[in-house]
Order: structure tokens, then C-alpha cells, then sequence
């Protein structure tokens, strides 16, 4: 189901603009302190692209709103949005509308992690089984045809070797997703309703029931790794997932509207989902409020948000705003610091933002995965404008972020659109960004 991916669309009626920039230590809707774009080598007049770009698809109806910012030597330079939150309602998109990011759900589960790590918990290599035992004894899947019937039969032999908390966090676990494909171990995953309603620890119990997709550490796979590490999390801290993200990622970052809900009190900033559909319009996407009834419908449905999903998804389970996911890539770009408070050592940040794949297949040329985040290896094989040593990733209905440590840059980009697939929104962003810096 190639449909579920992850990225940009949109579309809108009015063409409802935050102001462009801020003057100098001003504050712009209770966020961050905004400089000029010169003062960090970005070109005013280049910046202008973005909203000429971005008005254009709300003006033609590509895009429903979005919101953009871009923070660069630890100041914020530019932050606009465009078009609506919602358009039925009237509601303009704002720096403090709170999105569904999905996978940008990845990054934060993975630091969480790695917290734990620096406090002797568990070493990379460590077979997942020491401490989700339902992991020890995997099978492999292998699919061959029925000699009679012709039809695709699975087979299963013993994993050669077991899976490790690195291959969790750099998806070579064997493990696979079930929606984007339809493999026999895919329709497995669907049968089980492996992300259906359930909590962390009975969807790692029927997770581990199930073949893997491939040989443990042979291949990059995008897969539930990360929502199996949200259960690990919970077995090494003691804590509910939710509870230790609270306590040790949200709560000392200041993401303060960063979580599995959203409150009541905050329903009003919350984004309303939409989809592009075969005519080319945009259509809002019903909500749903059970994970069940969700699981069953997406990307026809969405969580409202306003009920509880049963299982605390690590992989794509958050909503958040711009400035919250600023604060969480400024930590990182600060080598695991923020206002003074360490969340992480610099020698983490540099491992989790290393290639960890090597000459494993299965990612674009160019581009390598750390421990929750591709990796930039080669700008000009990839295709994409960058630098070596940059880190990323995108969420479902086509959020995207970036951490540039050899240009002190950051990039953020939020719309809400499903599927994204093959909508280039936040890639535009990307290169209207990159062609801005000056110095």
C-alpha cells in the first residue's frame, strides 16, 4: 500500500500568510526568537521564493496550508505559513497548529532510546531477545509456488542469526510494515492486525509470532522496528512509554504540545487531514476514533486524536507543532543540549547520525540510515541538494524535517495531506532553502 507513504500536498482557498519575518528579538505567536535572515547568511530576497512558490499551490488549490521554518546558528531566520488549517471552517494555518506527524515519530522514539543506552541498559548489539524474550526463537518466511496451484505458498527456516537492538533502530530487523506491500509475511501482518488495538506489550507478543520478512541485518526495510522499540523502552525504564517521553524528551525541551492526544483545550489548533483526490481536489479525510477502526480505514480515515488509540505507536503515533519539533532538532543540532539541560552526549549524536548500513541494500543511492534517521552520504548520487553528514526524515501526511551540522542548518515543513506519495511540497521547501543561503 504505496498510498501510505510519507510526504507533501495540499490545497486552500485563501492565501492566509503569517507575517514573513519577524525584526530582531521580536516573538512571533509565543515561539522563538526570530533574527533577520542576513544576520545568519540567508538572503532576504531569496527567501521571498519560498512564498511565491507556496502561495501559488494554495492559490491553485494544490495544498490546503502549510506551515514552513528554517532555524540556522541557532537562530530562527524565517518562518511563514500558507493557507488553511481547515478549510470548511475558515481557519488559517498558524506557527501553532498542531499536526499529525507520523513517522517524524521515528526520531524522537530513537532518542528516547538512546538515553537509555547511555545509562548501561543495553549495548547495540545485544540480541532484542535478552529483553523482549518473545523475539528468540525468529523464523524467516520464504515464499515459493505450489507446484499444483501455482499460488505463492510460505515456508518458514530458522533466522541465521538473531535480531539486534541496532537492527531495530536502523530497520534490518527483518521486520516489515504490512501495509506497503503485499508480501505473504505483509498479508500476515494485516491478518493479525499487528498495529490494530492493542498495547506495546500484546502487539510485540503477536509481532514475534509472525515470520520475518528477511534475514535479520541483510537488508533496510521500513518496518514496526521503532514501535518494538517503544516497548523496549518501557521494559528497560520501568515506565509507560508515554510517561518516560513526557519526563525526559517533552517536558525538559519545552514541547508543550508534543504528544499522543491532543487536549480539548487545543482542539481549535488542530489541523483538519485532507486528501487529493483522482479528480484532482481536495477533500477532508473523516476521522475515526478507535485504533481498530482506524487501522482498518487508513488512509481513508484518521485518528481524531481526541480518544485514546490503545497502543502508544513509537513509529508514528505523535502530533506536534513546528516550534515543538524545532526545539527536539536544535537539541540535536546542539550535540544533545538544550537552554543548559543534556538530553544526550555529543558522541551519541554522532552515532545515531552515522551511516550504519554500509553496503546493506535497500536505501537510495547516496543515502545512508543512522539509528532513526536517513542519512545524507553523497548529495550529488542522491540526487538532492544537501551536505554529507545531513539527517532526516518525513512523516505520513507529508511533514519533513532536516539537521544540517557542516551549514548549522534546520529545516521544518508541515502540511497534512494523505497519501503523499509522489507530491514533491516538502522537497520543494528543501531546495527553496538550500538556494537561499548566502555567506
Amino acid at each position: 500500500m504505496k498510498r501510505l507513504l510519507f510526504s507533501i500536498s495540499v490545497l486552500t482557498l485563501a492565501l492566509a500568510v503569517s507575517p514573513f519575518f519577524a525584526p530582531v528579538a521580536s516573538k512571533v505567536n509565543s515561539g522563538p526568537t526570530v533574527v533577520t535572515p542576513e544576520t545568519v547568511g540567508l538572503s532576504t530576497n531569496r527567501l521571498a521564493h519560498i512564498r511565491t512558490v507556496m502561495n501559488k499551490h494554495v492559490a491553485e488549490k494544490h495544498i490546503p496550508g502549510a506551515s514552513a521554518l528554517i532555524a540556522r546558528k541557532g537562530k530562527v531566520a524565517y518562518q511563514e505559513t500558507f493557507g488553511m488549517a481547515d478549510m470548511e471552517a475558515g481557519k488559517p494555518m498558524k506557527m501553532d497548529t498542531i499536526h499529525r506527524i507520523y513517522s517524524m515519530t521515528k526520531p524522537i522514539t530513537s532518542v528516547a532510546l538512546m538515553m537509555l543506552y547511555e545509562e548501561g541498559k543495553f549495548q547495540l548489539n545485544d540480541p532484542v531477545a535478552k529483553y523482549l524474550p518473545e523475539f528468540a526463537k525468529m523464523q524467516v518466511a520464504v515464499e515459493e509456488k505450489d507446484p499444483q496451484t501455482g499460488k505463492p505458498v510460505m515456508k518458514t527456516v530458522p533466522a541465521r542469526r538473531p535480531i539486534t537492538v541496532r537492527d531495530l533502530m536502523r530497520h534490518t530487523a527483518g521486520l516489515t510494515y504490512g501495509v506497503f506491500g503485499d508480501t505473504l509475511v505483509d498479508r500476515e501482518y494485516r491478518s493479525a492486525k499487528i498495529l490494530g488495538q492493542m498495547n506495546l506489550a500484546e502487539f510485540v507478543t503477536a509481532l514475534a509470532k509472525i515470520p520475518l520478512q528477511y534475514e535479520p541485518g541483510t537488508r533496510w526495510h521500513y518496518s514496526v522496528s521503532v514501535d518494538v522499540q517503544g516497548r523496549l523502552i518501557e521494559v528497560l525504564s520501568g515506565k509507560p512509554f508515554d510517561q518516560f517521553l513526557q519526563e525526559r524528551i517533552f517536558t525538559p525541551l519545552e514541547m508543550n504540545d508534543t504528544g499522543f492526544l491532543v487536549p480539548a483545550s487545543k482542539k481549535d489548533r488542530f489541523a483538519k487531514m485532507y486528501t487529493i483526490t483522482k479528480e484532482g481536489t481536495l477533500q477532508p479525510i473523516p476521522t475515526c476514533s478507535t485504533r481498530q477502526e482506524c487501522y482498518d480505514g487508513f488512509p481513508n480515515s484518521v485518528p481524531d486524536f481526541m480518544n485514546s488509540m490503545g497502543m502508544l505507536s513509537g513509529g508514528g503515533g505523535l502530533t506536534s507543532t513546528a516550534y515543538d519539533y524545532l526545539n527536539f532538532c536544535q537539541m540535536l543540532l546542539d550535540n544533545g543540549q538544550y537552554k543548559g539541560k543534556r538530553l544526550l552526549s555529543r558522541k551519541t549524536v554522532q552515532l545515531m547520525s552515522s551511516d550504519h548500513l554500509g553496503t546493506i541494500p535497500g536505501m537510495g543511492p547516496g543515502t545512508g540510515f543512522g539509528l532513526g534517521f536517513a542519512v545524507s552520504k553523497a548529495p550529488g548520487e542522491a540526487g538532492m541538494m544537501g551536505s554529507p553528514g545531513e539527517y532526516n526524515w518525513g512523516g505520513a501526511a507529508g511533514t519533513k524535517f532536516w539537521i544540517d551540522p557542516q551549514e548549522q542548518l534546520i529545516g521544518i515543513f508541515m502540511i497534512q495531506i494523505l497519501p503523499h506519495t509522489g507530491l514533491e511540497f516538502g522537497s520543494e521547501f528543501r531546495v527553496l532553502t538550500y538556494q537561499s543561503i548566502a555567506d
